[in-house]
Formats: structure tokens, C-alpha cells, sequence
């Protein structure tokens, strides 16, 4: 038997006692919780010492034993019946003629693609397993695999977006050492999903997608096609959940220890029940194999993904039109706020669902439909779970009122472009006037070439700083200092000096700093 616990998160805690020889009775009641023995093997009584093992401790025991027992020591027992359900996916992709820039990019995905962001963040050697870039410079196929699982027994299967991205012939191999062709039937690539096809059966073996949510502690296997290797298994814990990767505005990952190599992509994660509570999509490695942090898609993403996939092909999500932010307790105090929760609305699109229904800069959502909104990756998340057409309920802290607004929400577009209002002319020979609290140099818009009309621009940065400290350089635009707008130094100015009557730590500034805009909260220099 083993001598170690089926669950990780549920372990009881024990109180050191007072003296020896109790301890090693404790010790002895302890150890046949954890080894699944039962008390009576020990032949420790109810009371001794004067102190007494009530009737509570031993139901709490009991529950613990009953719990062990109740699951299997090993998991070869599931393994055996969910391996079947478990693809290798192939892909050959046309022979095609690199250029000028495939020389001078590394990432094997689509430019501007989420993945290739995470690429870019970790190197190759962090990429999503199981795609190594093509050679480059020349011509020849393209070809990669990875892994899937079949999720109903008509050949419907769930594999990564990015192992099956632009391919032109698909096959699957499964446990049994069957080949058979595949189509693709959509994908998403914001959440890095594909479903795809195989005919020709009704009988496929297949994985249930979990209901629950996996909490940390608890045992995982990661089964999957690691370095070409078909039909491997590797056990773990989920190490954590809610990971964000800067893969995308829904990034919502559970992160598991167990070990996930290139090829594992697209393969399921299963909890000891036999369903599976992720898709395996991502590794962080220094080294290129694994260490311990692996990160995967959860099943609710999954489901509702797959299901918008498998009926038109593609995933339409719900859109208010609003860039927004975290609200970061330097924020949350300049806006007088108790907590730093919510999503700080740095400028809505003219025209969208937010801004036709009153949402103005500056405003900090604060809930959807009365549920609360902890950050800026769960409003994203929350209004991309409805279908455009719906009717939603935002709460709204707008300077310090707490508003309900209704709105219709749009699509949200395939495509999202931001431009750039100023063209940086940093050969303007105004050099503006000094905002020394800050330690910027400012200069209307309207006084610098390609600047626009609207706010102040930066033309000088003092090094050592606090506004250095936040990222402030030369070209950016400042549009609003402590909620108003402002279009001189002069305002710039009487903005801060009334911030620091007030009495305010820091100072919120709108500016505006290549195609987006952004909140940031400046320290104010004491003095």
C-alpha cells in the first residue's frame, strides 16, 4: 500500500502535545490516517494520559480512512480506461517559400498571434510543446505533432490551435495504433482551441469534460505524445490556478507539476476521477524540457469554446468596447477607493456599447450583472463568456458615484487596431515647461508637431524620477491629471497642486503612450 495521501488538499493538521510519550501515540494515530490503517492496528484507547480523543476526533479519522480507501493507492486502474480516448495529432503543412522576415522571426506562429507573444516572452525554449520552429530560408514542408483526445464517440476531438494552425493534411494515431485522416472543424485562437474530425466510426472511446473546478493540491496525469512519444502518462498536482501567461485577455490557466514535454500539447490533463479538468497547452522551461510548470486550458473554457465550434466553426464573444486596466492600490488610493478591485476603464471606443451607454475614462467597473468584478482579466473574461446580442448590467464607481448602466453587448472584432495619434517629432526645439513634483518637462500638443490637439506631451524625463519609475518617456501625451483634462503646463500645474492640498499621496494620470492609453499613478515628492 502506498505511503503516500490520495489528495494533497485536504490534509488534517495536528497540534504538537505536551509531553513524550502522548507524542508518539499522536504520532502513531497519524501515521495510520496517512498509510490508510486503521486505529485499532496501534491499540490506542480512547483516553489516556488524561487527555481524551473525543468523538468528533474519531469521526474525523474515520472520514479520513474511509476517504483513502474509497480511492485507488496506484492509477493504473485509470489510466487503463482513459488512455484509450488519448490522439496523437500530426500536421504536414504545403511546401512554402520563407521570406526576407521568416529569417528574422523565430516564433512558429502567426504574427501578432496570442502564442506568439508567450513565445516571444520565454524563447523556444518556453514555446507551447510540441512545435519547434521549420527551417528557415528556403523551401520544403512544414510538419509538427502533437497531442488530442476524443470528447464524444463519433470522432469528434479536442487538440491545440497552435498544433493544428494552417495545416493542410491532419491524421491521428490512436492507442491502438490506428491511423486515420482528420479535418479541422474550427479553432480559436484567443483561447488556443481546435476541434477537429475523424469519420468513419461511432465508437470511438472518449473523455468527459469535468464540471468542477480543481482546487490545488489535488492529483493530476498529463497523458499525451511527449518528443513522438505516443501514449505516455506522468502524475502530479495541480500547483496552482488562474495563471496568467500574457497570452491573452482570457487567460485564466491551471498550472500542474506534472511532466509535460514538447508534443503534449493539446493533450488532456485528467483528475483522479477519470475526466479531464484541462487541456495541456504551455510550459515555462529554461532548459527546454520539463521543470515542474506546466500550464493548462480548464475544462469550463473548454466546454463552452468547443460547443460554439463544433456549431458554426468559429467563437463569437460578447464586446463593450472599453481598453481597460488593473486598478493597482497606488490607483485604488488616488480614486479614494477601500479596495484596488475592479477594472479601471482607460478610454472607451467611440461608438461601442460602453460608450454609447455613458462610460467615460477614468470610470472603474466594478460589476457584471451584480456579481463583483476583481480585476481587469475577469471583466474580460466574464463579458467574453456572453454571446453579442445580450443584455448586460454594469456597476459603475464614475468620480465617486456608484452608477448601474444596461447596455447591449456587440461583437467583438476578429481584429483590433490601435493607432498612434503622435508621430514622436523629437526634433521639436520646444522644450516646454518643467512639472517639478513630477519630474517631467511638458509642452501643449498643439505647440509639437504631429501630437494632435488634445493634452500636453513629454518632452523631457528626469531619470531619477518617479514618473521614470512609471514608464514616462518622451512623445507620450498627457490627457487628464487627477480626473481633468488638461491642455497647458499651466493646468498640469494646478492639477497637482490641488491634488497635494488634498493631501494625496499620488496623482492619477491619463496619458497616452504609443497606440493605447493608460491610467498611471504618479508619488508625489513631498515638499
Amino acid at each position: 500500500m502506498s505511503d503516500r495521501p490520495t489528495d494533497f488538499s485536504d490534509l488534517p493538521s495536528y497540534k504538537a502535545p505536551r509531553r513524550s510519550v502522548l507524542s508518539m501515540r499522536k504520532f502513531a494515530l497519524m501515521a495510520s490516517v496517512v498509510a490508510g490503517l486503521g486505529v485499532a492496528a496501534y491499540g490506542i484507547s480512547p483516553s489516556h494520559d488524561g487527555i481524551n480523543f473525543t468523538t468528533a476526533a474519531h469521526a474525523q479519522v474515520d472520514k479520513q480512512v474511509k476517504a483513502q480507501a474509497a480511492q485507488p493507492v496506484g492509477f493504473a486502474d485509470i489510466v487503463e480506461r482513459v488512455k484509450p480516448s488519448v490522439i496523437s495529432v500530426k500536421v504536414n503543412i504545403k511546401e512554402k517559400v520563407a521570406s526576407k522576415d521568416d529569417d528574422n522571426n523565430d516564433s512558429p506562429f502567426q504574427p501578432g498571434s496570442p502564442m506568439e507573444r508567450f513565445f516571444k516572452r520565454f524563447g523556444e525554449n518556453g514555446m507551447p510543446p510540441g512545435m519547434r520552429p521549420g527551417p528557415r530560408g528556403g523551401r520544403g514542408p512544414i510538419s509538427g505533432q502533437g497531442s488530442g483526445f476524443f470528447i464524444s464517440a463519433d470522432g469528434y476531438a479536442v487538440t491545440n490551435n497552435h498544433v493544428v494552425d494552417g495545416a493542410d493534411k491532419v491524421e491521428v494515431s490512436t492507442d491502438d495504433g490506428k491511423t486515420y485522416s482528420a479535418k479541422v472543424i474550427g479553432t480559436d485562437p484567443r483561447t488556443d482551441l481546435a476541434l477537429i474530425k475523424v469519420e468513419g466510426r461511432t465508437d470511438f472511446p472518449f473523455a468527459k469534460l469535468a464540471d468542477g473546478k480543481p482546487r490545488i493540491g489535488d492529483w493530476v496525469l498529463a497523458v499525451g505524445n511527449p518528443f513522438g512519444l505516443g501514449g505516455t502518462v506522468t502524475a502530479g498536482i495541480v500547483s496552482a490556478s488562474g495563471r496568467d501567461i500574457g497570452n491573452g485577455p482570457y487567460d485564466d490557466f491551471i498550472q500542474i507539476d506534472a511532466p509535460v514535454n514538447k508534443g503534449n500539447s493539446g493533450g488532456p490533463a485528467f483528475d483522479v476521477s477519470g475526466e479531464v479538468m484541462g487541456v495541456n497547452t504551455a510550459i515555462y522551461s529554461p532548459s527546454g524540457g520539463s521543470v515542474g510548470i506546466a500550464f493548462s486550458i480548464p475544462a469550463s473554457t473548454v466546454k463552452t469554446v468547443v460547443a460554439q465550434l463544433k456549431d458554426k466553426g468559429s467563437v463569437s464573444r460578447g464586446w463593450i468596447g472599453v481598453q481597460i486596466q488593473p486598478v493597482t492600490q497606488d490607483i485604488a488610493d488616488s480614486l479614494g477607493l477601500k479596495k484596488a478591485e475592479g477594472a479601471l476603464v482607460a478610454e472607451p471606443q467611440a461608438d461601442g456599447p460602453a460608450a454609447k451607454a455613458g462610460i467615460k475614462s477614468g470610470d472603474v467597473i466594478t460589476q457584471v450583472n451584480g456579481t463583483p468584478v476583481k480585476d481587469a482579466r475577469e471583466l474580460a473574461r466574464t463579458i467574453g463568456g456572453f454571446a453579442p446580442g445580450n443584455t448586460v448590467k454594469l456597476n459603475v464607481l464614475s468620480k465617486g458615484e456608484d452608477k448601474v448602466l444596461s447596455m447591449t453587448l456587440g461583437t467583438m472584432p476578429s481584429v483590433q487596431e490601435a493607432k498612434a495619434d503622435f508621430d514622436g517629432d523629437k526634433g521639436s526645439s520646444s522644450r516646454g515647461a518643467d512639472v517639478p513634483k513630477l519630474g517631467l518637462t511638458v509642452s501643449p500638443a498643439s505647440s509639437v508637431a504631429g501630437a494632435g490637439k488634445e493634452g500636453v506631451v513629454v518632452t523631457g524625463v528626469d531619470p531619477k524620477s518617479a514618473a521614470a519609475e512609471r514608464g514616462f518617456k518622451e512623445g507620450d501625451v498627457i490627457l487628464e491629471v487627477a480626473g481633468k483634462s488638461v491642455a497647458t503646463p499651466g493646468e498640469v500645474r494646478e492639477a497637482i497642486v490641488a491634488a497635494h492640498n488634498d493631501k494625496k499621496n499620488s496623482v492619477l494620470i491619463r496619458v497616452r503612450s504609443g497606440g493605447s492609453s493608460k491610467f498611471v499613478a504618479v508619488p508625489l515628492a513631498k515638499g
